[in-house]
This record gives C-alpha cells, structure tokens and sequence, in this order.
C-alpha cells in the first residue's frame, strides 16, 4: 500500500493488488451530516446528490453514463463524518474515472433547477425509507437524539425537510468551497493497476486543483450522560414494538483495543442462533422476536469518536420493555463478573475475523473502507490488520466491555406500533 500527499494536501492511497484487471475508485469527503450546520439538517446527504449533477467539463448525469459506458457501475453515501464518492471498473478505465472525479472535486453545476430536482429526490427517498416503510430509519435516525444532546451528534442526518426546502444555490456553492477540497478528501485506488503509472496519472488529475484551506468542523465531544436516558419513537407501519439500546464505545483512536473488544462482544451477544442475547431473549424466555447489536450506526469504525454500540430488540406487544432491559443486564453482569465461555469466544472470535478478512476481498468494500480509515483514522492499513487484531483479542477485554457497558449510563428508546398508541 502506497501513501502520497499532493501539494494541495489531497491524501492518495494506492492499493495495487494481483488480481483480476479490475479497479476501485473512491473519494472520501471529510464532511458529513455531523458537520452540516444547524437548521439544515439533511444538508449534507442533499450535497451527495447534487454533487452527480454535472461540474465544469462534464455534464448533469454524465458521470454516471461515462462510468457504465467503461463497463462500471458507481455511487455515493452519506455517513456521520464524511460523504464518499465510489466507482469500480475495468482498470482501462482509470484515466476516466480520475478525470471524474477530480472535476467535481474541482467545481460543480449548481442551478435553482438542479437543486429542485434533488429536493424532490431526498424528499421521495425520505418517504420511502423512512415515513412509509416499517422500522424505517429505526434506530439510527432517532437513537441519537436520545443519547447525545448536541445538535451534531444528535440530529437525524437524513433531514427535516422544511430546513432542506430553505437551502439556496449560494449555500450550496458555498458548502463546496468550505469542504469539498483537496485537504479535506481522501483519494483511493484499489485493484489491479501500476502504482507509478497512476500516481503519475493522480498528480495529472488532481494535482491541477488549487489548494485551499477549509471551514472548521463542530466539536464533537460532550460529556458521557450522569443517568440513563429514555424516549419514544411512534411507527404507524411497523407490526411488532421494538427497543433500541444505545451506549458510548470508547474512542477508536486512542482506544482500539476496547473497541474491538466492543465488536467481539457485540458478536457474542447477537447475530446467530448460539449468541448469548438471541439465545436468552427469543430461543428461551420467548420475551423477544429477533435482536442485532452492533457497533457504530454505520458499521464499526466507520465515524470519529463519539461512536455508538447500539442493541435492537423486537418483541411482541405483551412484553414489558424492563424486562427485555433486566434479561440484557443479567447477560452482560454475568459476561463482566465470569467472561464468556472459551469455546464460545473461540467460534466468535473466527467467524468474525473471517468474516471481516472475506469482507476485504471485495474490491468495493475494500476500496471504500480503506479511504474511510484513511480520512477518520490515519489508518488505511486496517483492511490487511483488522482480521488479525480482532482476532486476539481476549476474554479479559470483552469482560470489561461488558462492564463498561453496565457502568456507563445508556439511552433506552422505545418503538411503539399504532396499536399501542391507541391503546
């Protein structure tokens, strides 16, 4: 793996790798919708459409065209703390996909018509993934607003649409110049290329661009929450309750080890039928229909310090929340005071370092994910180490997990279905 910075401190990872003549592409942005600014929310993830309307040399919805014209397919996502542009490809096609990507990066086509049109997109998308759709958005549209207390951590980053109705072409413009440049993006190649042949053809590219400095991002640290906090979500759609635990992971920057540790233990306790939640709430005590933990919203290690480990358990009408709350404790007080069975943690412990490493042979996740541990970590060389990291990790760490888990104060929100609210 090959690191350079341009002199307009774009950051280049080439990730040169024997396999077939095929290429990844990605542009991370370090800007996502935990910096957009207050009362626009959605700001951010309206900007990831906006940015394939067409920039000085190419026009609306060519990029896409030109990339399944090469035999590609390409797309974009928004996330807490960046927004990233993608592509993969036959590797004849790097010279355009780097032309691409670099004149968006260079300037944009923003017009009143074009801004409408991806109005009316997000608001289409909001409805169907959102308003109209079962569990929709749930929990990560609303689990932050009940845990952290900021507007950027807690907003939900899809977006109020009466702030998204206010934007104007000038705000637009203006997000570009204070984001959308060399210094704050990270640029990625994957796949089977010559590595000298296409730093060359970066610096051709992205080279050209002026550098320029950026707009400060929000401060992202608030205190932990003295007690636990609690709210509820109404889903008019939704045929079963549900409840979402949220709690703070340590910082992956300075505590990778305790956050992999987070990973093992959310491993344990949900995703197959032998997990200890799964096992306790659904396959035994029947309080529960299904559960998923998880780390970060949007995967682990995929957004800055503050992250979150979240549970969400589905149960039916006629289970009390605290008991779900008493069964989930009772699981991590024993897994804090005795640590989980050696068998258990050694099937955990393969399944998800094998898991993660298959994960890798994806040329998309692979390319996507190096860029964002590049922009959020420093680290784009824990696509090749994580299998192995995570795969030493002991029984004494997720122990403290666990208790980590049970001594920091968590947020507790509740899905209620129609039924219940006319109850």
């Amino acid at each position: 793996m090959r690191h350079l910075t341009l002199d307009n401190r774009l950051r280049v990872v080439l990730d040169a790798r024997a396999v077939a003549p095929v290429i990844g592409v990605a542009v991370h942005y370090g800007i996502g919708f935990r910096g957009e600014p207050v009362g626009r929310s959605g700001f951010a993830h309206l900007f990831e459409h906006l940015m394939f309307q067409g920039s000085a040399q190419v026009a609306q919805g060519e990029h896409f065209s030109h990339v399944q014209a090469s035999g590609g397919t390409a797309g974009g996502s928004t996330h807490q703390d960046y927004t990233d542009f993608y592509q993969v490809a036959p590797a004849p096609a790097l010279d355009r996909l780097l032309f691409l990507e670099s004149d968006r990066m260079a300037g944009l086509r923003l017009t009143e018509d074009n801004l409408n049109t991806q109005l009316r997109v997000v608001r289409e998308e909001i409805l169907t993934n959102v308003t109209h759709r079962p569990y929709g958005g749930f929990p990560w549209t609303v689990l932050p607003g009940v845990l952290y207390e900021s507007f950027a951590n807690g907003h939900n980053g899809y977006g109020d649409l009466r702030d998204l109705e206010r934007a104007t072409t000038q705000e637009c413009a203006a997000f570009h110049e204070a984001y959308y440049a060399p210094s704050n993006a990270v640029l990625t190649v994957c796949g089977g290329f010559d590595a000298d042949r296409t730093a060359d053809l970066v610096q051709r590219y992205f080279g050209r661009i002026p550098g320029r400095s950026t707009a400060p991002l929000p401060e992202l640290g608030e205190p932990v929450p003295d007690t636990d906090r609690s709210g509820t979500h109404q889903d008019g759609h939704a045929p079963l309750p549900a409840l979402a635990l949220g709690h703070r992971m340590p910082d992956p920057d300075r505590e990778l080890s305790a956050y992999l540790a987070h990973m093992v233990l959310s491993a344990l306790l949900a995703g197959t039928d032998r997990s200890l939640l799964t096992r306790r709430l659904v396959t035994g005590a029947r309080l529960a229909t299904a559960v998923r933990s998880g780390c970060g919203f949007f995967g682990p290690l995929q957004a800055r310090d503050p992250d979150t480990f979240q549970l969400v358990i589905t149960h039916p009408r006629d289970t009390a929340p605290d008991d779900l709350l008493a069964e989930t404790d009772a699981v991590l007080r024993a897994l804090a005071a005795h640590g989980p069975d050696p068998a258990q943690l050694a099937h955990t412990l393969a399944r998800l370092r094998t898991s993660t490493a298959r994960g890798y042979d994806n040329l998309l996740v692979r390319t996507r994910h190096a860029g964002a541990f590049e922009l959020l970590h420093g680290r784009a060389a824990l696509i090749d180490t994580l299998p192995a990291l995570i795969g030493v990790v002991g029984a004494d760490a997720v122990s403290a997990a666990a208790a980590r888990l049970l001594s920091v104060p968590r947020a507790v929100l509740r899905l209620r279905t129609h039924e219940e609210a006319l109850v």
